[in-house]
């Protein structure tokens, strides 16, 4: 049996992990350690600005709406969700939206959880999207702006109504810093620092507009809320949220990495820089599948194609041809053979997903090291399916 020679040249960085994703090229632990309250407690002074610093630079870097709030929550993208509709659903019909894991979570929590009756799935397999013009705009709408585990994205909000009676809650953790939001369409906007900017994790961002504080100020859901999702006091926002008073102790080592993130995207050129980072990510690892011959992109439609978090799916036909527990081993083969190399680390693709690989192609990532990777996933292919023929023979 013949292997096929390994690259001579590795990606300098191979981190390629979906969450937490890789620091960004300039991060340093002293840099980090330099600017960290230690030891010191979150309502101190000085940490306290801290973290009223990190929220308002947060939202001049996304453009976040005048008139808009922005805090810092418990338990990543994931609590900020949580926090919203917990905090929100309940007086209007609702849609909620899945085409990956995280939008059928939200799903899951709506109906058995929240028990809502008036509910609405609309649903589309990995690499899909569902019937967008099926949303209802008496209906608060819940939905993921770009699936990170399938690699599917929404082009644009075109298909939220601009006269909507209801709330429009949107998970936006794997675009926000890669991708335009329209906020004019939006009420909620979640979002974790350890994804596009390369953070810590444990912490999440709630962006609220002022139709989304007017129905917390409005409504009282007839359910208990534990103490980490209450955003109100007798009947009105607590502000203290929004200004760096965070609800539960905050990591500050979290936190001066994350200021430290922001430094860099501030000294690269802002937003901008940010997308077109992301966009050269993807672009050099798209145009390399689709000229490989053995492996596409899951999402059909490219409008819909994440420019993040990259599903890739084998087509190659005496891989394709295996049913799906044989392909997630050859995949999972794949992955092993790029860690034992060190050139790809976290690549494999969601357990719930299709088998296939998953790449993050956010702004921390340097094209260079994307366009180092691909020989090395020909290379692992081709090896692993070697392995496959000997084993067949």
């Amino acid at each position: 049996m013949t292997f096929p020679e390994k690259p001579g040249v590795k990606p300098r960085r191979p981190e390629f992990s979906s969450g937490p994703c890789p620091k960004h090229p300039e991060w340093s632990a002293e840099a980090v350690l330099a600017i960290a309250w230690l030891g010191r407690s979150h309502r101190a002074k000085g940490p306290k600005a801290q973290l009223k610093a990190a929220i308002d630079r947060t939202a001049a870097l996304l453009g976040v709406p005048a008139g808009w709030r922005v805090g810092i929550v418990p338990a990543s993208d994931t609590g900020a969700v949580e926090m919203a509709m917990w905090s929100l659903l309940g007086p209007r019909p609702v849609d909620v939206l899945t085409w990956e894991s995280f939008g059928e979570g939200w799903a899951t929590d709506i109906v058995k959880q929240l028990k809502l009756d008036d509910v609405n799935i609309l649903k589309a397999p990995y690499g899909d999207l569902p019937d967008l013009s099926a949303v209802r705009p008496a209906a608060d709408v819940v939905f993921t702006w770009n699936g990170t585990t399938s690699g599917a994205r929404v082009a644009n909000a075109d298909w939220i109504a601009a006269d909507r009676a209801g709330l429009v809650i949107c998970d936006a953790t794997s675009a926000a810093f890669a991708q335009e939001l329209d906020w004019a369409k939006l009420d909620v906007v979640t979002f974790s620092w350890q994804k596009v900017l390369g953070g810590e994790g444990a912490h999440g961002v709630l962006c609220l507009s002022p139709r989304a504080v007017e129905r917390l100020e409005s409504y009282a859901p007839q359910r208990p809320l534990p103490k980490i999702f209450r955003l109100t006091k007798g009947g009105k926002l607590i502000d203290g949220v929004f200004a760096g008073e965070t609800i539960n102790t905050p990591s500050m080592l979290a936190v001066a990495d994350y200021v430290d993130a922001l430094d860099w995207a501030e000294r690269i050129g802002g937003l901008p820089a940010l997308r077109a980072r992301a966009d050269a990510n993807f672009a050099a690892l798209q145009g390399w599948a689709e000229g490989s011959g053995w492996i596409a992109n899951l999402v059909a439609e490219p409008a819909h194609r994440s420019n993040t978090s990259v599903c890739l799916r084998v087509t190659d036909p005496a891989v394709a041809a295996l049913d799906e527990a044989a392909q997630a081993a050859f995949c999972k083969r794949m992955v092993a053979l790029l860690e034992a190399e060190e050139a790809a680390f976290d690549i494999g693709g969601y357990r719930d997903a299709p088998p296939g690989l998953r790449i993050w192609c956010g702004a921390t990532v340097e094209t260079s090291d994307i366009e180092a990777l691909t020989p090395w996933l020909d290379w692992a292919f081709a090896t692993a399916k070697a392995e496959l023929s000997a084993k067949a023979a």
